[in-house]
Protein backbone atom coordinates (compact mmCIF):
# COMPACT_ATOMS: atom_id res chain seq x y z
CA UNK A 1 0.00 0.00 0.00
CA UNK A 2 1.52 3.53 -1.14
CA UNK A 3 1.90 6.09 1.53
CA UNK A 4 2.33 9.93 0.47
CA UNK A 5 6.33 9.41 0.84
CA UNK A 6 6.62 6.53 -1.30
CA UNK A 7 4.38 9.13 -3.54
CA UNK A 8 6.63 11.22 -3.54
CA UNK A 9 9.69 8.93 -4.17
CA UNK A 10 7.98 7.70 -7.25
CA UNK A 11 7.74 10.98 -8.75
CA UNK A 12 10.68 11.96 -7.96
CA UNK A 13 12.26 9.26 -9.81
CA UNK A 14 9.94 9.42 -12.97
CA UNK A 15 10.46 13.37 -13.48
CA UNK A 16 13.42 14.49 -11.19
CA UNK A 17 13.57 17.80 -13.29
CA UNK A 18 9.84 18.54 -13.90
CA UNK A 19 8.95 21.22 -11.75
CA UNK A 20 6.39 21.02 -8.69
CA UNK A 21 6.21 24.15 -7.17
CA UNK A 22 5.81 27.82 -8.70
CA UNK A 23 5.90 30.73 -6.27
CA UNK A 24 4.90 34.79 -6.78
CA UNK A 25 8.49 35.57 -6.53
CA UNK A 26 9.46 33.24 -9.13
CA UNK A 27 10.65 30.31 -6.80
CA UNK A 28 10.79 26.89 -8.60
CA UNK A 29 11.36 23.58 -7.29
CA UNK A 30 11.71 20.41 -9.00
CA UNK A 31 10.41 17.12 -8.18
CA UNK A 32 13.64 15.76 -7.18
CA UNK A 33 14.54 18.60 -5.15
CA UNK A 34 11.40 18.49 -3.00
CA UNK A 35 11.89 14.88 -2.32
CA UNK A 36 16.04 15.64 -1.37
CA UNK A 37 14.78 18.79 0.71
CA UNK A 38 12.02 16.72 2.83
CA UNK A 39 14.76 14.16 3.39
CA UNK A 40 17.25 16.96 4.78
CA UNK A 41 14.56 18.29 6.73
CA UNK A 42 13.22 15.09 8.32
CA UNK A 43 17.31 14.06 8.92
CA UNK A 44 17.28 16.97 11.08
CA UNK A 45 13.58 16.83 12.59
CA UNK A 46 14.76 13.40 13.57
CA UNK A 47 17.91 14.37 15.68
CA UNK A 48 15.26 16.24 17.82
CA UNK A 49 13.13 13.69 18.39
CA UNK A 50 10.64 13.29 15.92
CA UNK A 51 10.04 9.82 15.49
CA UNK A 52 7.13 7.37 14.59
CA UNK A 53 4.30 8.47 16.12
CA UNK A 54 5.09 11.41 17.51
CA UNK A 55 2.83 14.25 17.59
CA UNK A 56 3.29 17.06 15.80
CA UNK A 57 0.79 20.17 15.52
CA UNK A 58 2.08 22.79 12.75
CA UNK A 59 0.04 26.28 11.54
CA UNK A 60 1.74 27.24 8.54
CA UNK A 61 1.12 29.38 5.41
CA UNK A 62 0.64 28.20 1.84
CA UNK A 63 4.54 27.72 0.83
CA UNK A 64 7.24 25.49 -0.39
CA UNK A 65 8.99 25.34 3.27
CA UNK A 66 5.91 24.40 4.44
CA UNK A 67 4.62 21.83 2.55
CA UNK A 68 9.06 20.49 2.54
CA UNK A 69 8.15 20.52 6.71
CA UNK A 70 4.98 18.33 6.24
CA UNK A 71 6.43 16.27 3.80
CA UNK A 72 9.82 15.68 5.74
CA UNK A 73 7.16 14.79 8.86
CA UNK A 74 5.46 12.12 6.55
CA UNK A 75 9.05 10.61 5.80
CA UNK A 76 9.44 10.09 9.47
CA UNK A 77 5.38 8.62 9.64
CA UNK A 78 5.06 10.92 13.03
CA UNK A 79 1.43 12.46 13.49
CA UNK A 80 0.37 15.47 11.83
CA UNK A 81 -2.28 17.82 13.09
CA UNK A 82 -2.41 20.84 11.05
CA UNK A 83 -3.94 24.07 12.13
CA UNK A 84 -5.02 26.31 9.35
CA UNK A 85 -2.17 29.66 9.68
CA UNK A 86 -5.48 31.89 9.86
CA UNK A 87 -6.13 30.96 12.82
CA UNK A 88 -4.76 32.65 16.79
CA UNK A 89 -4.77 31.61 20.08
CA UNK A 90 -8.08 30.39 20.75
CA UNK A 91 -8.09 27.72 17.82
CA UNK A 92 -4.35 26.41 17.66
CA UNK A 93 -4.34 26.63 22.01
CA UNK A 94 -7.31 23.73 21.18
CA UNK A 95 -5.32 21.76 19.23
CA UNK A 96 -2.25 21.43 20.85
CA UNK A 97 -4.13 20.40 24.00
CA UNK A 98 -6.51 18.48 22.64
CA UNK A 99 -3.93 16.29 20.49
CA UNK A 100 -1.52 16.28 23.26
CA UNK A 101 1.35 17.60 21.18
CA UNK A 102 5.02 16.87 21.38
CA UNK A 103 6.08 19.30 18.94
CA UNK A 104 4.63 22.38 17.31
CA UNK A 105 6.09 24.06 14.24
CA UNK A 106 5.01 27.55 13.15
CA UNK A 107 6.47 30.92 11.29
CA UNK A 108 8.31 33.03 13.66
CA UNK A 109 7.09 36.35 12.28
CA UNK A 110 4.30 35.97 9.01
CA UNK A 111 2.50 39.11 7.57
CA UNK A 112 3.76 40.76 10.96
CA UNK A 113 2.32 38.50 13.53
CA UNK A 114 4.62 36.88 15.93
CA UNK A 115 3.61 32.96 15.75
CA UNK A 116 6.44 32.17 17.88
CA UNK A 117 5.66 34.04 20.73
CA UNK A 118 1.62 32.89 20.33
CA UNK A 119 2.87 29.44 20.14
CA UNK A 120 5.58 29.59 23.27
CA UNK A 121 3.03 31.04 25.16
CA UNK A 122 0.45 28.40 24.81
CA UNK A 123 3.09 25.94 25.02
CA UNK A 124 3.88 27.41 28.99
CA UNK A 125 0.89 26.75 30.13
CA UNK A 126 0.74 22.85 28.86
CA UNK A 127 2.47 19.87 30.62
CA UNK A 128 4.31 18.69 29.44
CA UNK A 129 5.40 21.07 27.39
CA UNK A 130 5.78 20.71 23.72
CA UNK A 131 8.74 22.15 21.47
CA UNK A 132 8.36 24.80 19.70
CA UNK A 133 10.07 24.96 16.26
CA UNK A 134 9.87 28.07 13.76
CA UNK A 135 9.79 27.26 10.11
CA UNK A 136 12.64 29.89 9.03
CA UNK A 137 15.21 27.33 11.78
CA UNK A 138 14.29 23.88 11.16
CA UNK A 139 17.44 22.13 11.55
CA UNK A 140 18.72 20.65 8.43
CA UNK A 141 20.61 16.77 9.11
CA UNK A 142 21.85 13.93 6.68
CA UNK A 143 19.34 12.08 4.67
CA UNK A 144 21.97 9.36 5.94
CA UNK A 145 21.13 9.15 9.18
CA UNK A 146 17.46 8.31 8.47
CA UNK A 147 16.83 4.49 9.31
CA UNK A 148 14.34 2.67 6.94
CA UNK A 149 10.66 4.01 5.72
CA UNK A 150 8.36 2.02 8.35
CA UNK A 151 5.84 -0.35 6.39
CA UNK A 152 2.69 -1.67 6.90
CA UNK A 153 0.44 -4.26 5.82
CA UNK A 154 -2.76 -3.25 4.27
CA UNK A 155 -5.15 -2.60 6.90
CA UNK A 156 -2.98 -1.89 9.71
CA UNK A 157 -1.42 1.55 8.49
CA UNK A 158 -1.87 3.97 11.20
CA UNK A 159 -3.45 7.29 11.78
CA UNK A 160 -0.76 10.02 10.63
CA UNK A 161 -3.07 13.28 10.41
CA UNK A 162 -5.14 14.54 12.68
CA UNK A 163 -7.39 16.83 11.32
CA UNK A 164 -10.03 19.45 13.27
CA UNK A 165 -13.48 20.75 11.71
CA UNK A 166 -14.08 24.51 11.88
CA UNK A 167 -15.62 24.36 15.10
CA UNK A 168 -18.33 26.80 14.34
CA UNK A 169 -21.21 25.93 17.08
CA UNK A 170 -19.03 23.92 19.20
CA UNK A 171 -15.57 22.61 20.19
CA UNK A 172 -13.79 20.90 17.02
CA UNK A 173 -13.69 17.37 16.21
CA UNK A 174 -10.64 15.81 15.80
CA UNK A 175 -10.84 14.01 12.43
CA UNK A 176 -8.40 10.80 11.96
CA UNK A 177 -7.21 10.18 8.57
CA UNK A 178 -4.29 7.69 7.48
CA UNK A 179 -1.91 8.41 4.45
CA UNK A 180 -4.41 5.89 2.29
CA UNK A 181 -7.37 8.12 3.29
CA UNK A 182 -6.27 11.03 2.09
CA UNK A 183 -4.24 9.21 -0.98
CA UNK A 184 -7.22 7.57 -2.38
CA UNK A 185 -9.11 11.52 -2.06
CA UNK A 186 -6.13 13.04 -4.42
CA UNK A 187 -6.57 10.13 -6.99
CA UNK A 188 -10.28 10.84 -7.04
CA UNK A 189 -9.52 14.26 -7.75
CA UNK A 190 -7.14 13.30 -10.43
CA UNK A 191 -9.48 11.12 -12.00
CA UNK A 192 -12.12 13.08 -12.32
CA UNK A 193 -10.31 16.43 -13.64
CA UNK A 194 -8.38 14.43 -15.62
CA UNK A 195 -5.11 16.78 -15.00
CA UNK A 196 -1.83 15.41 -16.72
CA UNK A 197 1.85 16.27 -16.68
CA UNK A 198 1.11 19.84 -19.08
CA UNK A 199 -0.98 21.36 -16.23
CA UNK A 200 -0.31 24.13 -14.55
CA UNK A 201 -2.66 24.16 -11.24
CA UNK A 202 -2.64 26.50 -7.93
CA UNK A 203 -2.94 26.60 -4.48
CA UNK A 204 -4.64 29.50 -3.19
CA UNK A 205 -5.94 27.66 -0.37
CA UNK A 206 -3.88 27.08 3.42
CA UNK A 207 -2.20 23.88 2.54
CA UNK A 208 -3.09 23.02 5.90
CA UNK A 209 -6.98 22.25 5.15
CA UNK A 210 -7.65 19.15 4.14
CA UNK A 211 -7.94 19.75 0.62
CA UNK A 212 -3.78 20.39 0.72
CA UNK A 213 -3.31 17.01 1.15
CA UNK A 214 -5.38 16.19 -1.81
CA UNK A 215 -4.24 18.43 -3.85
CA UNK A 216 -0.15 17.60 -3.35
CA UNK A 217 -1.44 13.68 -4.04
CA UNK A 218 -3.23 15.13 -7.36
CA UNK A 219 0.02 16.85 -8.43
CA UNK A 220 2.39 13.74 -7.30
CA UNK A 221 0.07 11.09 -9.52
CA UNK A 222 -0.38 13.62 -12.36
CA UNK A 223 3.20 15.27 -12.22
CA UNK A 224 1.35 18.52 -12.64
CA UNK A 225 3.02 21.95 -10.90
CA UNK A 226 1.04 24.22 -9.23
CA UNK A 227 1.87 28.00 -8.15
CA UNK A 228 1.37 28.82 -4.59
CA UNK A 229 -0.03 31.74 -3.16
CA UNK A 230 0.20 32.86 0.44
CA UNK A 231 -2.20 35.25 0.73
CA UNK A 232 -4.55 35.81 -2.05
CA UNK A 233 -5.48 38.67 -3.70
CA UNK A 234 -7.40 38.21 -6.95
CA UNK A 235 -5.68 41.15 -8.82
CA UNK A 236 -2.14 39.76 -7.89
CA UNK A 237 -2.91 36.49 -8.42
CA UNK A 238 -4.65 36.77 -11.64
CA UNK A 239 -1.26 38.04 -12.85
CA UNK A 240 0.56 35.86 -11.46
CA UNK A 241 -1.43 32.72 -12.96
CA UNK A 242 -1.61 34.84 -16.55
CA UNK A 243 1.97 34.99 -16.42
CA UNK A 244 2.94 31.23 -15.22
CA UNK A 245 -0.27 29.92 -17.65
CA UNK A 246 -1.88 28.37 -14.89
CA UNK A 247 -4.74 26.06 -16.21
CA UNK A 248 -7.13 25.11 -13.80
CA UNK A 249 -7.70 27.48 -10.91
CA UNK A 250 -10.15 27.66 -8.20
CA UNK A 251 -10.68 27.41 -4.53
CA UNK A 252 -14.58 27.67 -3.87
CA UNK A 253 -17.68 29.61 -5.05
CA UNK A 254 -16.05 32.81 -3.41
CA UNK A 255 -12.98 32.49 -5.92
CA UNK A 256 -15.16 32.09 -8.78
CA UNK A 257 -16.92 35.40 -8.20
CA UNK A 258 -13.28 37.00 -7.88
CA UNK A 259 -12.03 35.59 -10.73
CA UNK A 260 -14.82 37.04 -12.95
CA UNK A 261 -14.95 40.39 -11.25
CA UNK A 262 -11.43 40.71 -12.85
CA UNK A 263 -12.40 39.10 -16.19
CA UNK A 264 -15.01 41.86 -15.99
CA UNK A 265 -12.32 45.15 -16.07
CA UNK A 266 -11.28 43.34 -19.41
CA UNK A 267 -14.03 41.92 -20.92
CA UNK A 268 -12.56 41.65 -24.28
CA UNK A 269 -9.31 40.20 -23.33
CA UNK A 270 -9.41 36.87 -21.51
CA UNK A 271 -7.17 37.67 -17.86
CA UNK A 272 -5.75 34.29 -17.68
CA UNK A 273 -5.34 33.01 -21.48
CA UNK A 274 -4.21 29.32 -20.92
CA UNK A 275 -7.03 28.95 -18.16
CA UNK A 276 -9.33 25.48 -19.50
CA UNK A 277 -11.22 25.35 -16.31
CA UNK A 278 -11.83 26.33 -12.53
CA UNK A 279 -12.11 23.70 -9.95
CA UNK A 280 -13.60 24.07 -6.28
CA UNK A 281 -15.78 23.23 -3.04
CA UNK A 282 -16.45 23.82 0.03
CA UNK A 283 -19.40 26.06 -0.68
CA UNK A 284 -22.70 24.99 -2.90
CA UNK A 285 -22.36 27.04 -6.12
CA UNK A 286 -25.74 28.88 -7.71
CA UNK A 287 -26.28 27.60 -11.51
CA UNK A 288 -25.72 31.56 -12.57
CA UNK A 289 -22.17 31.72 -11.59
CA UNK A 290 -21.94 28.39 -13.94
CA UNK A 291 -23.57 30.48 -16.59
CA UNK A 292 -21.55 33.54 -16.23
CA UNK A 293 -18.01 31.60 -15.62
CA UNK A 294 -18.70 30.10 -19.35
CA UNK A 295 -20.32 33.44 -21.15
CA UNK A 296 -17.62 35.86 -19.66
CA UNK A 297 -14.47 33.64 -19.54
CA UNK A 298 -15.40 30.52 -22.06
CA UNK A 299 -14.15 27.66 -19.70
CA UNK A 300 -16.45 25.57 -17.60
CA UNK A 301 -16.58 25.44 -13.55
CA UNK A 302 -16.27 21.56 -12.30
CA UNK A 303 -17.66 22.33 -8.59
CA UNK A 304 -16.96 19.07 -6.17
CA UNK A 305 -18.12 18.09 -2.94
CA UNK A 306 -15.96 16.80 0.42
CA UNK A 307 -15.86 17.37 3.96
CA UNK A 308 -13.15 17.10 6.35
CA UNK A 309 -14.23 13.35 6.79
CA UNK A 310 -14.26 12.68 3.13
CA UNK A 311 -11.71 14.82 1.38
CA UNK A 312 -13.64 13.70 -1.66
CA UNK A 313 -17.25 12.45 -2.61
CA UNK A 314 -17.88 13.94 -5.51
CA UNK A 315 -16.47 15.97 -8.62
CA UNK A 316 -17.44 17.96 -11.71
CA UNK A 317 -15.09 16.94 -14.44
CA UNK A 318 -14.55 18.88 -17.99
CA UNK A 319 -16.29 16.08 -19.96
CA UNK A 320 -19.53 16.74 -17.93
CA UNK A 321 -22.57 18.66 -19.68
CA UNK A 322 -22.83 22.15 -18.71
CA UNK A 323 -26.40 20.86 -17.54
CA UNK A 324 -24.11 18.71 -15.26
CA UNK A 325 -21.62 20.88 -13.71
CA UNK A 326 -24.25 24.11 -13.54
CA UNK A 327 -27.02 21.70 -11.53
CA UNK A 328 -25.20 18.96 -9.97
CA UNK A 329 -21.64 19.01 -7.69
CA UNK A 330 -20.81 15.46 -10.32
CA UNK A 331 -20.59 12.02 -9.47
CA UNK A 332 -19.14 10.09 -7.00
CA UNK A 333 -15.29 9.99 -7.26
CA UNK A 334 -13.19 6.82 -7.82
CA UNK A 335 -13.94 4.65 -5.21
CA UNK A 336 -16.85 6.59 -3.51
CA UNK A 337 -20.05 4.37 -2.82
CA UNK A 338 -22.52 6.55 -2.19
CA UNK A 339 -25.89 5.98 -1.14
CA UNK A 340 -29.39 8.25 -0.39
CA UNK A 341 -31.01 7.41 2.60
CA UNK A 342 -35.04 8.45 3.45
CA UNK A 343 -35.79 9.58 7.13
CA UNK A 344 -37.12 5.80 7.80
CA UNK A 345 -33.83 4.32 6.72
CA UNK A 346 -34.68 3.42 3.26
CA UNK A 347 -32.65 3.97 0.29
CA UNK A 348 -34.66 7.32 -1.70
CA UNK A 349 -35.87 6.32 -4.89
CA UNK A 350 -33.37 8.45 -8.15
CA UNK A 351 -34.70 11.95 -8.13
CA UNK A 352 -35.71 12.09 -4.30
CA UNK A 353 -33.71 13.66 -1.49
CA UNK A 354 -32.25 11.99 1.37
CA UNK A 355 -29.42 12.16 3.54
CA UNK A 356 -26.04 11.42 1.60
CA UNK A 357 -23.87 8.93 3.43
CA UNK A 358 -20.65 7.32 2.04
CA UNK A 359 -18.94 4.54 2.76
CA UNK A 360 -15.28 3.98 0.76
CA UNK A 361 -11.34 4.15 1.25
CA UNK A 362 -11.54 8.20 1.24
CA UNK A 363 -13.95 8.05 4.36
CA UNK A 364 -12.43 8.91 7.73
CA UNK A 365 -11.15 6.82 10.07
CA UNK A 366 -13.19 8.17 13.09
CA UNK A 367 -13.15 10.85 15.30
CA UNK A 368 -10.79 11.10 18.62
CA UNK A 369 -13.75 10.83 20.61
CA UNK A 370 -15.08 7.28 19.63
CA UNK A 371 -18.47 8.23 20.95
CA UNK A 372 -18.68 10.53 17.96
CA UNK A 373 -17.04 7.68 15.87
CA UNK A 374 -19.93 5.70 16.55
CA UNK A 375 -22.90 8.35 16.02
CA UNK A 376 -21.66 9.05 12.49
CA UNK A 377 -21.30 5.12 10.84
CA UNK A 378 -24.47 3.44 10.32
CA UNK A 379 -25.20 0.20 10.91
CA UNK A 380 -24.31 -0.62 7.06
CA UNK A 381 -20.85 1.36 7.70
CA UNK A 382 -21.82 4.36 5.61
CA UNK A 383 -20.83 7.56 6.93
CA UNK A 384 -23.57 9.82 7.78
CA UNK A 385 -22.91 13.55 5.46
CA UNK A 386 -25.70 15.36 7.60
CA UNK A 387 -26.17 16.76 3.62
CA UNK A 388 -29.16 16.56 1.94
CA UNK A 389 -29.72 15.79 -1.99
CA UNK A 390 -30.21 13.60 -4.54
CA UNK A 391 -29.16 11.39 -7.23
CA UNK A 392 -29.81 11.78 -10.82
CA UNK A 393 -30.73 9.10 -13.53
CA UNK A 394 -27.32 10.05 -14.91
CA UNK A 395 -25.59 9.43 -11.32
CA UNK A 396 -24.48 12.83 -10.82
CA UNK A 397 -25.19 14.31 -7.61
CA UNK A 398 -27.52 17.42 -6.46
CA UNK A 399 -27.13 18.55 -3.00
CA UNK A 400 -30.20 21.19 -1.38
CA UNK A 401 -29.14 21.63 1.74
CA UNK A 402 -27.75 20.30 5.16
CA UNK A 403 -30.47 18.27 8.00
CA UNK A 404 -29.41 21.32 10.00
CA UNK A 405 -29.93 24.13 7.36
CA UNK A 406 -33.42 22.72 6.94
CA UNK A 407 -36.16 25.24 7.56
CA UNK A 408 -39.25 24.13 8.90
CA UNK A 409 -41.98 26.37 8.45
CA UNK A 410 -45.62 25.02 9.40
CA UNK A 411 -44.49 21.13 9.19
CA UNK A 412 -43.21 21.70 5.85
CA UNK A 413 -39.44 21.40 4.90
CA UNK A 414 -37.80 24.22 2.83
CA UNK A 415 -34.38 23.82 1.23
CA UNK A 416 -32.98 27.32 1.44
CA UNK A 417 -30.44 26.52 -1.43
CA UNK A 418 -33.41 26.58 -3.62
CA UNK A 419 -34.37 29.85 -2.97
CA UNK A 420 -30.50 31.03 -3.10
CA UNK A 421 -30.21 29.95 -6.19
CA UNK A 422 -33.25 31.66 -7.48
CA UNK A 423 -32.18 35.07 -5.57
CA UNK A 424 -28.50 34.95 -6.71
CA UNK A 425 -29.61 35.66 -10.51
CA UNK A 426 -31.03 39.13 -9.20
CA UNK A 427 -28.88 41.77 -10.54
CA UNK A 428 -30.08 43.96 -7.63
CA UNK A 429 -28.71 40.96 -5.27
CA UNK A 430 -24.97 40.40 -4.67
CA UNK A 431 -24.88 37.33 -2.45
CA UNK A 432 -27.45 36.29 -0.31
CA UNK A 433 -28.13 33.29 2.45
CA UNK A 434 -31.28 32.18 3.40
CA UNK A 435 -31.56 31.28 7.08
CA UNK A 436 -34.30 29.86 9.52
CA UNK A 437 -35.61 32.02 12.30
CA UNK A 438 -37.40 30.81 15.78
CA UNK A 439 -41.20 32.22 15.05
CA UNK A 440 -43.94 31.51 17.39
CA UNK A 441 -46.49 31.29 14.90
CA UNK A 442 -44.83 28.72 12.05
CA UNK A 443 -42.50 27.55 14.19
CA UNK A 444 -39.53 28.88 11.68
CA UNK A 445 -40.06 31.87 9.60
CA UNK A 446 -37.55 31.96 6.29
CA UNK A 447 -35.22 34.80 6.01
CA UNK A 448 -32.73 36.03 3.03
CA UNK A 449 -30.55 37.84 4.22
CA UNK A 450 -29.03 39.94 1.13
CA UNK A 451 -25.60 41.40 0.40
CA UNK A 452 -25.80 44.98 -1.41
CA UNK A 453 -24.22 44.30 -5.34
CA UNK A 454 -21.54 46.11 -6.02
CA UNK A 455 -23.35 48.72 -8.05
CA UNK A 456 -26.87 49.58 -8.46
CA UNK A 457 -29.82 49.49 -6.16
CA UNK A 458 -29.99 46.24 -3.92
CA UNK A 459 -33.49 44.50 -4.12
CA UNK A 460 -36.31 45.20 -2.33
CA UNK A 461 -38.96 43.22 0.12
CA UNK A 462 -41.66 43.46 -2.50
CA UNK A 463 -39.63 43.34 -5.34
CA UNK A 464 -37.86 39.80 -4.05
CA UNK A 465 -41.48 38.25 -3.32
CA UNK A 466 -42.65 39.37 -6.94
CA UNK A 467 -39.54 37.88 -8.20
CA UNK A 468 -39.62 34.99 -6.66
CA UNK A 469 -43.49 34.62 -7.73
CA UNK A 470 -42.38 34.98 -11.32
CA UNK A 471 -39.61 32.29 -10.89
CA UNK A 472 -42.46 29.64 -9.90
CA UNK A 473 -41.35 29.28 -6.30
CA UNK A 474 -44.21 27.99 -4.37
CA UNK A 475 -45.70 30.45 -1.86
CA UNK A 476 -45.20 28.70 1.44
CA UNK A 477 -41.62 29.10 0.43
CA UNK A 478 -41.25 32.84 -0.13
CA UNK A 479 -39.10 34.42 2.84
CA UNK A 480 -41.23 36.78 4.76
CA UNK A 481 -38.04 38.38 5.91
CA UNK A 482 -35.68 40.22 3.90
CA UNK A 483 -31.83 41.43 5.88
CA UNK A 484 -29.20 43.74 3.90
CA UNK A 485 -25.85 43.70 4.71
CA UNK A 486 -23.30 45.09 3.61
CA UNK A 487 -21.14 41.90 3.14
CA UNK A 488 -22.19 38.14 4.09
CA UNK A 489 -20.13 36.98 7.36
CA UNK A 490 -17.54 33.83 6.01
CA UNK A 491 -14.90 31.80 7.30
CA UNK A 492 -11.12 32.59 6.30
CA UNK A 493 -10.67 29.36 4.11
CA UNK A 494 -12.74 28.97 1.49
CA UNK A 495 -14.99 31.56 2.18
CA UNK A 496 -17.83 29.89 3.20
CA UNK A 497 -21.03 31.99 5.05
CA UNK A 498 -20.83 31.19 8.52
CA UNK A 499 -25.07 30.86 8.76
CA UNK A 500 -24.63 30.59 11.98
CA UNK A 501 -23.65 34.07 12.65
CA UNK A 502 -26.97 35.46 10.65
CA UNK A 503 -28.85 33.63 13.04
CA UNK A 504 -27.45 34.98 15.93
CA UNK A 505 -27.94 38.44 14.76
CA UNK A 506 -31.57 38.57 13.50
CA UNK A 507 -32.97 35.84 15.99
CA UNK A 508 -34.14 38.69 18.66
CA UNK A 509 -35.00 41.23 15.97
CA UNK A 510 -38.00 42.41 16.35
CA UNK A 511 -40.15 41.49 12.67
CA UNK A 512 -43.70 42.55 11.76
Amino acid sequence: MSTIWQLIEQRAAQTPDAVIFVTEDDTRMTFGEFRDAAEVCAAGLAGLGITSQTRVTWQLPTCIPAIVASAALARLDAVQSPVMHLYREKELGFVMRHMQAEFCIVPSVWKGFDFTAMADSLAAEMSPSPVVLSLDSLPAGDPADLGPVPEFAEGEEPIRWIYSTSGTTSDPKGVLHTDATLIAGGQGLADALQMTAQDVGSMAFPFAHIAGPDYLVMMLISGMSAVLIEAFNPVDAVATYAKNGVTMAGGSTAFYQMFLAEQRKQPETKVMPALRALSGGGAPMPPEIYREVLDEMEIKVCHGYGMTEIPMITQGSPTDSDDQLAHTTGKPVTGADLRIVAEDGSLAPTGTDGEVRVKGPMVTKGYTNPELTEQAFDENGYFRTGDIGHLRPDGHVVLTGRIKDIIIRKGENISAKEIEDLLYAHPCVGDVAVIGLPDRERGERVCAVVERPAEGEVITFEEMVSYLGEQGLTRFKTPEQLEVVDSLPRNETLRKVLKYQLRDSFADKAWP
